[in-house]
């Protein structure tokens, strides 16, 4: 059986098994198959041990989580042009895969009116749709209603709204509202 072999920085060429295994064995390293698949199947001269530990490395960073949780404060008798700058902003967000907690907070009177504060709730939800899922549905704890979203996947994603341009981002760091999201 003939098998393609490539050392760690050459590749030494199309090579019977035994000469593989007894070039491997001269260098003080393992024969390991990275491609049982192909034609000929592809092994490499490594130490077997790092190989293993570098996979178990990759696998460990994958299960990273999607990202920081970022925060959206809202008030019941918002104006319209500032909910949309912040559904802009929360797009932007979700859109770099990170969670989003969404909360909406009563003062005062507002309390007896909860049923806007769902209502805004509900157009939110429904506004971030082609970017989020719901991971935790709004919920009234103490004076204010908090809900959760995190993104979908990056080929789901929609933006409903346009992206902030480069003068309007400027304009928002220099007000102190993009490095942390709570504004």
């Amino acid at each position: 059986m003939r098998v393609i072999v490539a050392a760690t920085n050459e590749q030494l060429g199309v090579l019977k098994l035994p000469d593989a295994l007894r070039k491997a064995q001269s260098l003080g390293l393992d024969l390991v198959e990275v491609a049982p698949n192909a034609d000929p199947p592809v092994c490499r001269i490594i130490d077997f041990g790092k190989f293993r530990y570098q996979l178990a490395k990759q696998e460990k960073d994958k299960k990273q989580p999607a990202g920081k949780l970022k925060e959206i404060k809202f008030r019941v008798n918002i104006d319209p042009h500032d909910y949309h700058t912040k559904i802009r902003r929360s797009e932007e967000f979700l859109d770099r895969g990170n969670k989003l907690k969404v909360q909406l907070q009563f003062r005062g009177r507002e309390m007896a009116h909860q049923e806007l504060g769902m209502g805004l709730m509900a157009k939110v939800k429904e506004d971030l749709g082609t970017m989020a899922q719901v991971e935790m549905e709004p919920k009234l704890m103490g004076k204010s209603i908090n809900m959760t979203l995190s993104p979908l996947p990056a080929n789901k994603r929609k933006r409903k709204f346009e992206p902030h341009t480069d003068e309007e981002l400027k304009a928002l760091e220099a007000h102190g509202n993009s490095s942390d999201g709570e504004h």
